[in-house]
């Protein structure tokens, strides 16, 4: 699969790093001046290098080209004559000013997927406005039932809309491409970051939709279920998962309160809803006794599900973490010797493979040139008129 991604910052860029590490050829095609706005995020950066660039750009070609030249839209429409498909992320009218819409891309090939991802989609009332994760969060309801109950509304700590947009842009790509290869057709894949965040309330829209009401916050608690949630040890915090009926007795006896298990305020996921306050402070007591490490032990051994809360750095440093692949090693030109996430998809026959850096600015701009037919002396004069940009990579230090 050849992929052209015009889109950049976290949801584009998401689903082109998940396709090239299924073995997509994907072809990062930044604009000019400047390239992707996430080169810009200043810090962290490793000897200079945006490091949330790299983290969502390796295993891509890279180059740089001035879509608002004349020159520079002929090299995109030559690009797009052998492609599968094209990504973008900008506002709904965009490429098409630039005469760039998915009617004039498809009259060159059609059998391109025309993949936008957008704020609000490219249909409503709200499709011609900008969106960011924060504030699809804030539409979505999401805001509304994470964190604390009576506190000020807060976002999940990751940018769920983002990379849940570029997971659901990837898995519409495949399904279209299925689609092209049994019928030669392309197609326009459409989601937005308002979709991405609204699909994370499946649950919570259950409960509106069956009695009217919308749930509020109820911090690390399940809404449906008890107990679902993080209960303080002697030297930290665990999370404890007693989502069903087996679960929780397994729970009442490790605590060392058998009695629980027929108390008429705790014997039923109802009742034990219906008094989670008083449940929840009963064990917290017992959980403060012991280390997290004890618990966790002793719930592995009774088949209860449990696990710590941990930091960034003590998910990503941990055995299971390290053997599933899920920190890989890279070598980048300017940054040095990185570290990257792995990719969470594991496969029998087609594994996986993160080889590739991400792109410096402009690094692929005269490879991928002459692949489309544009001798030296062409790329000079593109070069030059501010066409296209390549940057010669800086060694590490």
């Amino acid at each position: 699969m050849k992929v052209l991604e015009l889109a950049q910052i976290m949801a584009g860029p998401t689903c082109g790093m998940m396709l090239a590490d299924m073995g997509a050829d994907v072809i990062k095609i930044e604009k000019l001046p400047g390239g992707d706005d996430s080169r810009g995020y200043r810090e962290p950066r490793v000897n200079g290098v945006s490091a949330p660039f790299m983290i969502l750009n390796r295993n891509k070609r890279g180059m740089a080209l001035n879509l608002k030249s004349k020159e520079g839209r002929e090299i995109l429409l030559r690009m797009v004559k052998d492609a599968d498909v094209l990504t973008e992320n900008y506002r709904r009218g965009t490429l098409e000013k630039l005469g760039l819409g998915y009617d004039v891309l498809s009259a060159i090939n059609p059998g391109l997927i025309y993949c936008a991802v957008s704020g609000y989609g490219r249909t409503g009332p709200w499709a011609d406005k900008g969106g960011f994760d924060l504030i699809a969060q804030g539409f979505s309801g999401l805001m509304s039932v994470t964190g604390e109950p009576g506190r000020p509304p807060v976002k999940t700590g990751n940018s769920i809309a983002d990379i849940n947009a570029g997971i659901l842009a990837a898995n519409g790509i495949l399904a279209a491409y299925a689609h092209k290869l049994k019928t030669g057709r392309g197609q326009v894949v459409d989601t937005s970051l308002m979709e991405a965040a609204l699909q994370q309330t499946y649950w919570h829209a259950a409960i509106y939709f069956a009695t009217g009401e919308s749930a509020g916050p109820t911090g690390s608690a399940h809404l449906l279920t008890a107990p679902y949630q993080a209960f303080r040890a002697s030297d930290g915090w665990l999370n404890v998962g007693g989502a069903n009926q087996a679960n929780w007795e397994r729970i009442a006896d490790a605590l060392g309160h058998p009695e629980w298990k027929s108390d008429p305020r705790y014997a039923t996921n109802s009742a034990r809803m219906a008094n989670l306050n008083a449940l929840t402070e009963e064990m917290s007591a017992a959980f403060i006794t012991r280390s997290k490490d004890e618990w966790i032990a002793l719930f592995d051994a009774v088949g209860v599900p449990a696990g710590p809360v941990n930091t960034i750095g003590e998910a990503l440093s941990h055995p299971q973490t390290l053997a599933r692949d899920m920190v890989v090693d890279l070598e980048h030109p300017q940054a040095g010797a990185t570290k990257a996430l792995g990719c969470p998809i594991h496969f029998s026959e087609t594994p996986t493979s993160i080889t590739r850096h991400a792109p410096m600015l402009g690094e692929h701009t005269r490879e991928l040139l002459r692949e489309y037919g544009y001798d030296d002396a062409q790329i000079d004069g593109f070069v030059a008129n501010g066409v296209v940009e390549e940057v010669a990579a800086e060694q590490p230090a």
